[in-house]
């Protein structure tokens, strides 16, 4: 099972946007940037989405610090391709961040992907 943590000013509306997307072998737990950034590192999460209003900056901001700039990536106002980010998983990366105005067109490409993945 692969499990997703959301964060940030959006994180529940994330959680709930992936979830009706019932994709196999994804479980989605909403989750503070902290608690994320552990559990993590720990190994008991597997990727990190995280929304700000601008989708640059505070969406990522403890992760970034916590993580590191290689796990983590921002999609600012941009939307990425389903292969984009499959992409950017396969450098590593398991922290994402997006604008919470876009949580709609975002979030499912980024859960697609992830859930394309792990198969």
């Amino acid at each position: 099972m692969t499990k997703i943590l959301t964060g940030g000013v959006g994180k529940a509306d994330v959680a709930k946007t992936v979830k009706q997307l019932a994709l196999d072998g994804v479980d989605v737990v909403v989750s503070s940037d902290m608690d994320a950034a552990m559990k993590l590192r720990a190994g008991q999460a597997d990727y990190y989405l995280g929304t700000c209003h601008t989708g640059a900056g505070a969406s990522l901001g403890v992760l970034l610090g916590l993580m590191g700039s290689a796990a983590c990536h921002t999609f600012g106002r941009s939307v990425p391709t389903e292969g984009e980010v499959a992409a950017l998983i396969g450098d590593g990366k398991k922290v994402f961040g997006f604008g919470m105005d876009q949580i709609d067109v975002v979030a499912p490409v980024i859960a697609r992907a992830i859930a394309a993945h792990g198969a």
